[in-house]
């Protein structure tokens, strides 16, 4: 079933664990998202950029593709319908479009100020809706959607300022980076992370760029509060592994294996297993209900 992400959040809080954060590109990703939650039986969260939405048409098509692959696949554990770094136009696109859940990263806004105002603002109105909000302080390294940041670290003051708004989670800059890692990467900073949480409480933080830290690193997180742990390199690298497999195979050339339904099945294949790996790497199979 479609849901906000609160109450899965407040859980993965609790309990010490994080909420996989997947984003999908098409109807292969969601599907198998989908298909490794409800095989891990753990609480999902499927979310899409606005670059992935433009690919697939719109956010509203995205939005009605989640829905009816839940409803069609008979998912029993919770999904939430995410806007990943949204911006505040995106928002309401996504509010409008049926999206349980937003993120508005207001990260990259002229000044804090006008951060945290959309931020108190978006939450009013979402939470009108019964949908959850994202917020985010301090850039996060790498590139995503034509956005570069040099992954500084998160203000304390600021995290708790917008904290205050009433937000559902907050994504911190703590060294984090989009993409894969380079070998010169300095790693999470756990004292900015620790200083963080001392100011939010139990306010649920996220981990971005989530491919690539090694996992007793992430576990670490995990334990010292970060609740939702973004995915999205790790699964395009996984479907392009298995896709170049299949054709260097020469598979493709074999009776009609150029059909895009075989071409793409182990792509599709390989999403499953690695987001599988991954939810037991994050404590959440099992927690579907939790």
């Amino acid at each position: 079933m479609l849901v906000n992400a609160t109450q899965m959040l407040q859980s993965a809080v609790k309990g010490h664990y994080a909420i996989p954060a997947f984003n999908t590109n098409n109807l292969e990703w969601a599907a198998s998202i989908l298909d490794a939650a409800e095989e891990s039986q753990s609480p999902v969260i499927i979310q899409c950029t606005s670059g992935a939405a433009k690919w697939q048409v719109s956010f509203k098509t995205v939005a009605d593709l989640v829905k009816d692959l839940v409803e069609a696949k008979n998912i029993t554990v919770p999904v939430a319908m995410h806007l990943d770094h949204g911006t505040y136009e995106d928002v309401f696109k996504c509010i409008d479009a049926g999206f349980t859940s937003v993120m508005y990263d207001g990260s990259h806004e002229e000044t804090f100020e006008l951060n945290l105002e959309r931020t108190a603002e978006i939450v009013k109105i979402a939470h009108a809706k019964g949908i959850s909000v994202e917020a985010e302080v301090g850039g996060i390294g790498g590139v995503e959607d034509g956005v570069a940041s040099m992954g500084e670290l998160a203000d304390p003051q600021q995290c708790k300022a917008i904290a205050d708004t009433g937000v559902d989670f907050l994504a911190c800059g703590i060294g984090n980076i989009h993409g894969l890692y380079p070998e010169n990467w300095a790693g999470l900073s756990f004292d900015r992370l620790s200083e963080i949480k001392a100011l939010v409480g139990d306010l649920p933080l996220v981990l971005h760029g989530g491919t690539g830290i090694p996992t007793d690193m992430v576990q670490k997180a995990i334990g010292m509060g970060i609740a939702k742990i973004n995915v999205n390199t790790d699964l395009q690298v996984a479907f392009a592994k298995a896709t170049r497999a299949y054709v260097e195979a020469g598979k493709d050339l074999q009776g009609k294996g150029y059909d895009p339904r075989k071409l793409l099945k182990p792509g599709r294949e390989a999403i499953v297993t690695r987001a599988k790996e991954l939810i037991v790497d994050f404590g959440s199979a099992g927690k579907g209900w939790a």
